[in-house]
Protein backbone atom coordinates (compact mmCIF):
# COMPACT_ATOMS: atom_id res chain seq x y z
CA UNK A 1 0.00 0.00 0.00
CA UNK A 2 1.58 3.59 -0.83
CA UNK A 3 1.65 5.86 1.74
CA UNK A 4 -1.14 8.58 2.16
CA UNK A 5 0.42 12.16 1.67
CA UNK A 6 -1.22 14.75 3.67
CA UNK A 7 0.67 17.69 1.32
CA UNK A 8 -2.15 20.55 0.54
CA UNK A 9 -4.76 18.43 2.21
CA UNK A 10 -6.93 20.18 5.09
CA UNK A 11 -7.06 18.20 8.85
CA UNK A 12 -9.41 19.68 11.21
CA UNK A 13 -8.07 19.01 14.85
CA UNK A 14 -10.60 19.19 17.70
CA UNK A 15 -9.13 20.09 20.88
CA UNK A 16 -6.25 21.48 18.77
CA UNK A 17 -4.95 24.54 20.86
CA UNK A 18 -3.01 22.11 23.19
CA UNK A 19 -1.14 18.78 24.36
CA UNK A 20 -1.58 16.31 21.83
CA UNK A 21 -3.59 18.18 19.40
CA UNK A 22 -1.35 21.01 18.74
CA UNK A 23 1.74 18.41 18.77
CA UNK A 24 -0.79 17.01 15.54
CA UNK A 25 -0.71 20.28 14.31
CA UNK A 26 2.85 20.86 14.06
CA UNK A 27 3.17 17.53 12.41
CA UNK A 28 0.76 17.54 10.34
CA UNK A 29 1.51 20.96 9.40
CA UNK A 30 4.95 20.48 8.84
CA UNK A 31 4.11 17.15 6.37
CA UNK A 32 2.59 20.19 4.08
CA UNK A 33 -1.33 20.36 5.14
CA UNK A 34 -3.15 22.93 6.07
CA UNK A 35 -4.85 22.84 9.67
CA UNK A 36 -7.80 23.35 11.04
CA UNK A 37 -8.05 23.94 14.81
CA UNK A 38 -10.63 23.53 16.77
CA UNK A 39 -10.71 24.49 20.67
CA UNK A 40 -13.04 25.73 23.24
CA UNK A 41 -10.74 27.93 24.87
CA UNK A 42 -9.84 31.10 22.87
CA UNK A 43 -6.53 32.72 24.48
CA UNK A 44 -4.37 28.82 23.21
CA UNK A 45 -5.68 29.47 20.39
CA UNK A 46 -4.53 32.70 19.41
CA UNK A 47 -0.91 31.06 21.47
CA UNK A 48 -1.38 28.01 18.37
CA UNK A 49 -2.22 30.09 15.67
CA UNK A 50 1.21 32.35 16.39
CA UNK A 51 3.31 28.76 16.78
CA UNK A 52 1.58 27.98 13.54
CA UNK A 53 2.68 31.05 11.63
CA UNK A 54 5.81 30.89 12.74
CA UNK A 55 6.67 27.60 11.56
CA UNK A 56 4.98 28.60 8.37
CA UNK A 57 2.27 26.30 8.60
CA UNK A 58 -1.18 27.58 6.48
CA UNK A 59 -3.59 27.50 9.68
CA UNK A 60 -6.97 28.63 10.74
CA UNK A 61 -8.47 28.67 14.27
CA UNK A 62 -11.49 28.74 15.18
CA UNK A 63 -13.20 28.72 18.69
CA UNK A 64 -16.05 26.09 18.87
CA UNK A 65 -18.12 23.99 21.76
CA UNK A 66 -18.42 20.72 19.89
CA UNK A 67 -21.35 19.42 21.78
CA UNK A 68 -23.28 22.10 20.34
CA UNK A 69 -24.13 20.40 17.10
CA UNK A 70 -24.99 23.85 15.23
CA UNK A 71 -21.78 25.51 16.46
CA UNK A 72 -20.33 22.29 14.96
CA UNK A 73 -21.87 22.59 11.68
CA UNK A 74 -21.19 26.69 11.25
CA UNK A 75 -17.58 25.95 12.36
CA UNK A 76 -16.73 23.38 9.52
CA UNK A 77 -18.46 25.61 6.90
CA UNK A 78 -16.13 28.40 8.02
CA UNK A 79 -12.84 25.52 7.25
CA UNK A 80 -14.52 24.63 4.13
CA UNK A 81 -14.51 28.86 2.85
CA UNK A 82 -11.03 29.16 3.60
CA UNK A 83 -9.72 25.66 2.32
CA UNK A 84 -12.32 24.15 0.49
CA UNK A 85 -12.91 20.91 1.92
CA UNK A 86 -12.08 18.48 4.45
CA UNK A 87 -9.91 15.73 3.98
CA UNK A 88 -8.76 14.61 7.21
CA UNK A 89 -10.97 15.07 10.87
CA UNK A 90 -9.10 13.96 14.07
CA UNK A 91 -11.36 13.78 16.86
CA UNK A 92 -8.96 14.75 19.84
CA UNK A 93 -10.64 16.86 22.23
CA UNK A 94 -11.98 15.54 25.55
CA UNK A 95 -11.95 16.19 29.18
CA UNK A 96 -11.53 13.65 31.69
CA UNK A 97 -12.70 12.76 35.68
CA UNK A 98 -11.15 11.63 38.60
CA UNK A 99 -13.53 10.50 41.24
CA UNK A 100 -14.86 7.31 42.83
CA UNK A 101 -18.38 5.87 40.96
CA UNK A 102 -20.27 6.30 44.31
CA UNK A 103 -19.04 10.16 44.76
CA UNK A 104 -19.59 10.88 40.53
CA UNK A 105 -22.25 12.90 39.97
CA UNK A 106 -24.78 12.24 37.05
CA UNK A 107 -24.02 15.66 35.45
CA UNK A 108 -20.39 14.61 35.83
CA UNK A 109 -20.80 11.45 33.73
CA UNK A 110 -22.99 13.22 31.37
CA UNK A 111 -20.37 16.21 30.82
CA UNK A 112 -17.96 13.58 30.28
CA UNK A 113 -20.09 11.60 27.47
CA UNK A 114 -20.92 14.51 25.51
CA UNK A 115 -17.72 15.81 25.13
CA UNK A 116 -15.39 12.73 24.33
CA UNK A 117 -18.47 10.73 22.63
CA UNK A 118 -21.39 13.20 21.22
CA UNK A 119 -18.52 15.86 20.60
CA UNK A 120 -16.70 13.35 18.28
CA UNK A 121 -20.39 12.45 16.68
CA UNK A 122 -21.26 15.96 15.91
CA UNK A 123 -17.90 16.38 14.50
CA UNK A 124 -17.66 13.61 12.52
CA UNK A 125 -21.24 13.94 11.48
CA UNK A 126 -20.42 17.68 9.88
CA UNK A 127 -17.60 16.65 7.83
CA UNK A 128 -19.04 12.79 6.57
CA UNK A 129 -19.98 13.97 2.89
CA UNK A 130 -15.78 15.60 2.85
CA UNK A 131 -14.64 12.38 3.86
CA UNK A 132 -16.92 10.40 1.48
CA UNK A 133 -16.02 12.82 -1.32
CA UNK A 134 -12.38 13.20 -0.70
CA UNK A 135 -11.52 9.12 0.25
CA UNK A 136 -10.52 10.87 3.78
CA UNK A 137 -9.68 9.90 6.84
CA UNK A 138 -10.99 9.99 10.74
CA UNK A 139 -8.45 9.79 13.51
CA UNK A 140 -10.34 9.14 17.02
CA UNK A 141 -8.13 10.33 20.00
CA UNK A 142 -9.30 7.74 22.40
CA UNK A 143 -7.28 6.28 25.08
CA UNK A 144 -6.21 2.98 26.77
CA UNK A 145 -9.22 3.27 28.92
CA UNK A 146 -10.86 2.37 25.94
CA UNK A 147 -9.43 -0.85 25.57
CA UNK A 148 -8.42 -1.69 29.26
CA UNK A 149 -10.23 -0.39 33.21
CA UNK A 150 -9.07 2.81 34.52
CA UNK A 151 -9.45 3.25 38.14
CA UNK A 152 -11.07 6.15 39.81
CA UNK A 153 -11.87 6.84 36.27
CA UNK A 154 -15.06 5.21 35.05
CA UNK A 155 -17.22 7.54 33.31
CA UNK A 156 -14.05 8.47 31.25
CA UNK A 157 -13.67 4.48 30.61
CA UNK A 158 -17.01 4.44 29.50
CA UNK A 159 -17.14 7.41 26.92
CA UNK A 160 -13.85 5.72 25.63
CA UNK A 161 -15.21 2.46 25.05
CA UNK A 162 -18.11 4.16 23.32
CA UNK A 163 -15.56 5.97 21.37
CA UNK A 164 -14.16 2.50 19.73
CA UNK A 165 -17.48 0.88 19.79
CA UNK A 166 -18.69 3.73 17.46
CA UNK A 167 -15.82 4.71 15.57
CA UNK A 168 -14.40 1.20 14.59
CA UNK A 169 -18.02 0.60 13.93
CA UNK A 170 -18.33 3.27 11.74
CA UNK A 171 -14.88 2.25 9.69
CA UNK A 172 -16.79 -0.77 8.57
CA UNK A 173 -19.46 1.12 7.30
CA UNK A 174 -17.22 3.28 5.36
CA UNK A 175 -14.13 1.06 4.18
CA UNK A 176 -15.97 0.46 0.99
CA UNK A 177 -16.24 4.29 0.38
CA UNK A 178 -12.55 4.86 0.57
CA UNK A 179 -12.73 6.31 4.25
CA UNK A 180 -10.16 5.54 6.70
CA UNK A 181 -10.42 5.51 10.39
CA UNK A 182 -7.95 4.85 12.89
CA UNK A 183 -8.13 4.65 16.39
CA UNK A 184 -5.68 6.27 19.00
CA UNK A 185 -4.83 4.77 21.86
CA UNK A 186 -2.12 6.73 24.66
CA UNK A 187 -1.74 5.79 28.04
CA UNK A 188 -0.29 8.94 30.82
CA UNK A 189 1.13 11.58 28.28
CA UNK A 190 2.53 14.99 29.66
CA UNK A 191 -0.35 17.28 28.39
CA UNK A 192 -3.02 20.17 29.44
CA UNK A 193 -5.46 17.08 29.87
CA UNK A 194 -4.85 17.18 33.62
CA UNK A 195 -5.31 21.03 34.16
CA UNK A 196 -8.95 20.58 33.46
CA UNK A 197 -9.58 17.01 35.23
CA UNK A 198 -13.47 17.41 36.92
CA UNK A 199 -13.70 15.90 40.97
CA UNK A 200 -16.92 13.80 41.23
CA UNK A 201 -18.47 17.07 42.00
CA UNK A 202 -17.84 19.35 39.06
CA UNK A 203 -15.01 20.77 40.29
CA UNK A 204 -11.65 21.05 39.19
CA UNK A 205 -9.07 18.56 40.59
CA UNK A 206 -6.34 20.21 42.68
CA UNK A 207 -4.56 17.04 43.81
CA UNK A 208 -1.90 15.47 41.58
CA UNK A 209 -2.16 12.14 39.55
CA UNK A 210 -0.31 9.16 39.87
CA UNK A 211 2.58 8.41 37.91
CA UNK A 212 2.62 4.95 35.90
CA UNK A 213 5.74 4.59 34.15
CA UNK A 214 7.62 6.96 32.03
CA UNK A 215 4.61 9.49 30.85
CA UNK A 216 4.71 9.83 26.96
CA UNK A 217 5.52 13.31 25.27
CA UNK A 218 2.83 15.08 23.29
CA UNK A 219 5.34 15.24 20.17
CA UNK A 220 6.13 11.48 20.37
CA UNK A 221 2.54 10.81 20.09
CA UNK A 222 1.85 13.13 17.45
CA UNK A 223 5.02 11.89 15.04
CA UNK A 224 3.56 8.56 15.05
CA UNK A 225 0.16 9.47 14.81
CA UNK A 226 1.46 10.81 11.24
CA UNK A 227 2.96 7.98 10.52
CA UNK A 228 0.68 5.80 11.38
CA UNK A 229 -1.90 7.38 9.35
CA UNK A 230 0.32 7.61 6.08
CA UNK A 231 0.84 3.86 6.70
CA UNK A 232 -2.69 2.97 7.13
CA UNK A 233 -3.02 1.30 10.79
CA UNK A 234 -6.31 0.82 11.53
CA UNK A 235 -5.23 0.92 15.88
CA UNK A 236 -2.00 2.41 17.29
CA UNK A 237 -1.56 2.00 21.01
CA UNK A 238 1.41 4.46 22.60
CA UNK A 239 3.93 3.67 25.53
CA UNK A 240 4.66 0.65 26.58
CA UNK A 241 2.55 1.08 29.73
CA UNK A 242 -0.53 1.27 27.21
CA UNK A 243 0.61 -1.90 25.44
CA UNK A 244 1.33 -3.98 28.60
CA UNK A 245 -2.30 -2.62 30.19
CA UNK A 246 -3.95 -3.57 27.07
CA UNK A 247 -2.53 -7.21 26.75
CA UNK A 248 -2.51 -7.90 30.48
CA UNK A 249 -6.35 -6.99 31.10
CA UNK A 250 -7.30 -9.43 28.42
CA UNK A 251 -5.43 -12.43 29.16
CA UNK A 252 -4.57 -11.60 33.21
CA UNK A 253 -7.34 -9.06 34.04
CA UNK A 254 -6.87 -10.25 37.94
CA UNK A 255 -3.74 -9.73 37.71
CA UNK A 256 -4.53 -6.05 35.65
CA UNK A 257 -6.79 -4.96 38.60
CA UNK A 258 -4.32 -5.44 41.22
CA UNK A 259 -1.64 -3.56 39.65
CA UNK A 260 -4.07 -0.87 38.30
CA UNK A 261 -5.59 -0.55 41.90
CA UNK A 262 -2.44 -0.44 43.39
CA UNK A 263 -0.91 2.21 41.24
CA UNK A 264 -3.75 4.49 41.05
CA UNK A 265 -5.44 4.09 44.57
CA UNK A 266 -3.62 6.94 46.30
CA UNK A 267 -5.30 9.47 44.01
CA UNK A 268 -8.62 9.44 45.60
CA UNK A 269 -7.48 8.10 48.99
CA UNK A 270 -5.74 12.10 49.31
CA UNK A 271 -9.35 13.62 49.86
Amino acid sequence: MARRSFRGRTVVITGGAGGIGRAMARSFGVAGAKIAIIDLSTSPLIETREEMDALGIEAVVLPCDITDPAQVASTMTTVREAFGSIDVLVNNAGIVHRSAFAETRPEVFRRVMEVNLFGAIHCTQACMNDLVENRGLIIAVSSIAGLAPLYGRSGYAASKHAMHGMFESLGAEVAEKGVGVLMVCPSFVETGLEASTLGGDGKRVSRPRSKVGKLGHADDVAAKVLNAAETGRRRLVLTPVGKTSAVLSRVAPGLYERLMIRSLRAELDQG
